[in-house]
């Protein structure tokens, strides 16, 4: 990057690390799915900490977790409608969704009961699960989000009970592995930073413990580097590597629920936390354990990202910062549209293309450069969609009003298209058109 554009990001983190009295922090920027700049702040070991010191993810964790949940849904292991109890039986908040539980919205406790288990050693499946025989379901499962470490400790016992192997090693081999993350691990390994509070009134370090969370590890055990973070923030950007779908990662990446009122600024989609800033739409997530902050966010549009890894329990705004680096580096180093080239289309489908009406409103069908048809008003708001060819002359929504719905073309006995059924809308080449099979007939206009 420019010698600018890196001196302003620096710049940017060493008043964030002064401010916040963090003993240290690294953080990257990402494009296109590399580390494109990387810093850091602050001493580990009396050096300046690098992208291969290892930091602790929190519930960045949870990302990995629900991807590999997600990997069963699509080897039809699962179904994410699916209740608890159909893969994890006998706990007595089996009837929420296998959805519900990625999304924070199962009406789980927050909490596993006892001691803060960030701080403690944890127990066995078995042992969690006896915990929450009583009065572990806060809410109707579905009637809000209530964000709940405990569906994590609960999904990764869904994951080890279908792979028939502890969490932990189905994402070393199916998710940590194919990406080249080899410095995500459970516990510190080699360069790593040690986990601090900070004294509010005092400029003094506390050791915080950092000890194996058990069934709740899940929810928040792992530590990782920034060269790793840097790869599963790509991931999370679109850089999938083969280890999801990138239909799969839209679908995590879809809002599920929100986390305040009126205008949302953040919610969640299945395991990941996404961010509404300055008219970007962000997926990815933080965390935080005690004597450590992370984030990574991800703008999936424009293809640029951050993370952030402190050792420090509070005090560092790691998600502004994060969002501060993504706009930086926009803004200093604006990406360049890529080039128009001309593709392939088949003339059938070329066809299909232009004018049709739905009713008396005029709508466009264009074939985008990716092969998917978009059909959306000529003009102004109002429902628009892509569509995915799925057999002759049938089509599947991908998104906007019409997501999952089936648009078939219906022709004449000369085989010419006359009209589009989309969910039993009837869209025509002219208005009402009497040619066509409307609905409730057209008399003709007067």
């Amino acid at each position: 990057m420019l010698e600018s554009t890196e001196h302003a990001l620096l710049r940017r983190i060493a008043r964030e690390q002064a401010t916040s009295r963090a003993p240290s922090l690294v953080a990257a920027v990402v494009r296109d799915g590399e580390i494109v700049w990387s810093g850091g702040r602050g001493r580990v070991g009396g050096e300046v900490p690098g992208t291969d010191t290892q930091y602790r993810l929190g519930s960045i964790t949870k990302t990995l977790v629900a991807t590999a949940v997600m990997r069963l849904r699509d080897e039809g292991l699962l179904d994410l409608n699916d209740p608890l109890e159909r893969h994890v039986p006998g706990t007595p908040f089996g009837a929420a969704t296998v959805a519900q539980l990625l999304s924070h919205t199962s009406g789980l406790t927050s909490e596993s009961p006892g001691q803060w288990w960030e701080r403690t050693p944890g127990a066995d499946w078995d042992a969690l699960a006896g915990s929450l025989a009583d009065g572990a379901t806060k809410h109707r499962p579905g009637a809000k989000f209530h964000y709940s470490n405990v569906g994590y400790g609960v999904l990764g016992e869904l994951i080890a009970r279908h792979r028939g192997k502890d969490w932990l090693s189905v994402l070393n081999e199916e998710i940590l592995g194919p990406l080249g993350m080899t410095r995500t691990t459970p516990h510190p390994v080699g360069a790593h930073a040690d986990g601090f509070a900070v004294h509010p009134f005092a400029d003094v370090l506390l050791p915080e413990p950092s000890p194996d969370a058990g069934a709740m590890a899940p929810a928040g055990q792992l530590w990782s580097t920034a060269t790793d973070l840097g790869r599963w923030t790509s991931f999370l950007g679109g850089h999938t590597g083969g280890v999801l779908s990138p239909d799969t990662l839209e679908q995590m990446r879809t809002m599920v629920t929100v986390d305040d009122t009126d205008v949302w600024t953040t919610g969640f989609g299945l395991g990941l936390m996404l961010v509404r800033y300055q008219g970007r739409r962000l997926a990815g997530h933080t965390g935080s354990m005690p004597g450590f902050l992370a984030a990574s966010l991800v703008d999936p549009a424009a293809g640029t990202g951050a993370l952030v890894l402190a050792n420090s329990t509070s005090g560092v705004g790691i998600t502004p910062l994060a969002l501060d680096l993504i706009t930086m580096t926009d803004e200093l180093e604006p990406r360049l549209p890529a080039e128009w080239q001309p593709s392939t289309v088949d003339p059938a489908l070329l066809a299909l293309t232009g004018l049709w009406h739905w009713g008396p409103t005029p709508y466009h069908l264009r074939i985008q450069g990716d092969g998917l048809l978009l059909l959306a008003p000529a003009e102004g708001p109002g429902r628009g969609s892509r569509f995915r060819e799925t057999d002759k002359d049938t089509y599947l929504g991908l998104d906007g009003y019409y997501s999952g719905e089936t648009l078939e073309v219906g022709r004449d006995s000369d085989g010419v298209a006359t009209h589009l059924d989309l969910a039993t809308f009837v869209f025509t080449r002219t208005p009402y058109d009497p040619a066509a099979p409307v609905p409730g007939g057209v008399e003709g206009w007067r």
